[in-house]
């Protein structure tokens, strides 16, 4: 048993040693396998840091030379702005030079021109003592031999011009407003706005006054219009300036003597329905003007005062047909004359949109017309071509000149305005009056409806140039003291005869 443990004991011992030999070889390998590493690890970082050495050697030298160019261009701009500034201060030195030199220029010529002066006066003191005339009057002496030799040149060349003017001017119109006449069709008689109800038979009267009276007083109260009963038999007289409140009146009228029940409480349901009815009927008017003639975008204030138009009269001329039918005539001369056709159309057909407010604003209705265009957002040319239709403004644009020349044919067109026989016939002394009121008028007549009035004159007190000054002058007195529609033509009339006998 003992032996055996020894043995055992023995070759463990034996064991442990070799093992322990083993392991010695092993780590020595391992320490000379460590020191080859780290001996060449050495080797490749002394390479690096050479390398990096040159390459800051290199980096520094490139920027040693870099610095030395950016002196030399730093240094040659420096010699090149001290020498522009050299050259300036030559060039100011030159200039003040200079400008003292046309400083004592300058006061060499104001005394020079002072010496002219004196010497002038003088002069001219001494030509006068000579020719025992002042200045002003060898002018005016001058001025009327210069008159008196060119006279009868300018009265020939003045009658050539308006003669040429008025053969093209008259053409050229009477072809583009023939061809826009012949174009239009429309009523000659004009509609006139109903103030009227025709009643049908007397008790309605008594009906529609009511006991005491207060049916009709409802009925005032409610559309502020004045009914009279009695003035005209079988027909109640409806009395307003507001058209359109008239019109409300006159449909709530017929709305109660259709159903028969007329009381207060009825009288104001009636009136407003009937307020509403006219509301549409405004609305659809404008909008039917305006799909009439073609014009589109138009604001729907504009529209409804538009629209107002339909119940308001000129001399008897229904406004708005007047607009439409100047609406139509003016597309037709602005396509033939080259003008905006849109913009002509949509003033033209807005032209007198100020007589809806007329009542409710101060100022002229074509005045009030261009200031509502503006308001609700119309073009500015819509704007002046509506407002400049009358005299009273300059006309600015081919198409205020169309407007106005529109107005004057629908204006003119016979039947279109109903004028009275005693208004016509003293609008007709009027005018003979205004041109008999002028110095040297020996008849006046007034023809063609109004349309023109002809001056003779004495041909010993008016020559030919005055004769062209009396018409200008007869001309702006009606357009100061008279209201006419469209245009009056002045025409003087000089004639000399000279009569002799042979016996």
């Amino acid at each position: 048993m003992i032996p055996a443990i020894i043995a055992a004991v023995i070759a463990l011992a034996a064991g442990f040693g070799g093992a322990t030999v083993i392991n010695k070889k092993k780590a020595g390998a391992a320490a000379d396998a460590a020191e080859k590493e780290r001996a060449k690890a050495e080797k490749e970082a002394a390479k690096l840091l050479d390398k990096a050495r040159e390459d800051a050697v290199k980096i520094t030298e490139d920027a040693r030379k870099d610095e030395q160019s950016r002196r030399r261009e730093i240094k040659e701009i420096e010699n090149r702005l001290v020498q522009r500034e050299e050259t300036l201060d030559k060039k100011l030195d030159e200039i003040d030079k200079r400008a003292e030199k046309l400083r004592a220029g300058e006061d060499e010529v104001e005394t020079l021109k002072n010496e002219i002066r004196d010497i002038r006066t003088k002069q001219q003191e001494k030509l006068e003592k000579i020719a025992k005339l002042s200045k002003a009057d060898a002018a005016e002496k001058l001025m009327q031999m210069t008159e008196r030799d060119v006279k009868n040149d300018l009265l020939g060349l003045v009658a050539k011009l308006q003669h040429e003017a008025q053969e093209t001017a008259e053409e050229q119109a009477a072809v583009l407003i023939t061809a826009a006449m012949e174009r239009m069709a429309s009523e000659v008689t004009a509609e006139r706005t109903l103030t009227s109800v025709k009643l049908e038979d007397e008790e309605m009267k008594g009906r529609i006054i009511g006991k005491e009276g207060r049916n009709i007083q409802s009925l005032q109260r409610a559309t502020g219009v004045d009914i009279m009963v009695d003035d005209t038999p079988g027909y109640i007289v409806l009395s307003c300036f507001d058209p359109v409140r008239r019109e409300v009146a006159r449909v709530a009228l017929e709305m109660l003597m259709k159903d028969g029940r007329i009381h207060p409480g009825r009288i104001e349901e009636v009136v407003d329905k009937a307020q509403k009815q006219v509301e549409k009927d405004v609305v659809r008017a404008g909008e039917d003007a305006a799909r009439e003639v073609g014009v589109i975008g138009i604001p729907k204030e504009l529209l409804h005062m538009l629209g107002e138009l339909k119940y308001r009269t000129s001399y008897g001329q229904n406004v708005l047909k007047h607009s439409t039918e100047m609406a139509h005539m003016a597309g037709i001369i602005a396509e033939e004359v080259g003008a905006d056709v849109k913009i002509t159309k949509y003033a033209t057909l807005m032209h007198d949109l100020g007589k809806a407010l007329t009542h409710k604003m101060e100022g002229k209705h074509h005045h009030i017309s261009g200031e509502m265009l503006r308001k609700y957002g119309a073009p500015e040319a819509v704007a002046l071509a509506a407002e400049q239709h009358h005299d009273d403004m300059e006309t600015t644009s081919v198409e205020a000149v169309i407007v106005r020349v529109c107005d004057a044919i629908s204006a003119a067109r016979p039947g279109a305005r109903n004028i009275s026989a005693e208004n016509f016939g003293e609008r007709m002394r009027e005018l003979e009056n205004v041109a008999n009121g002028f110095p040297g008028i020996e008849k006046s007549y007034a023809i063609s409806a109004g349309r023109e009035v002809r001056v003779f004159v004495k041909p010993a007190q008016v020559d030919d140039l005055s004769a062209l000054r009396l018409a200008r002058d007869i001309a702006n007195k009606i357009e100061a003291s008279m209201q006419y529609p469209g245009t009056i033509k002045v025409n003087v009339i000089r004639e000399t005869r000279a009569i002799e006998f042979a016996k």
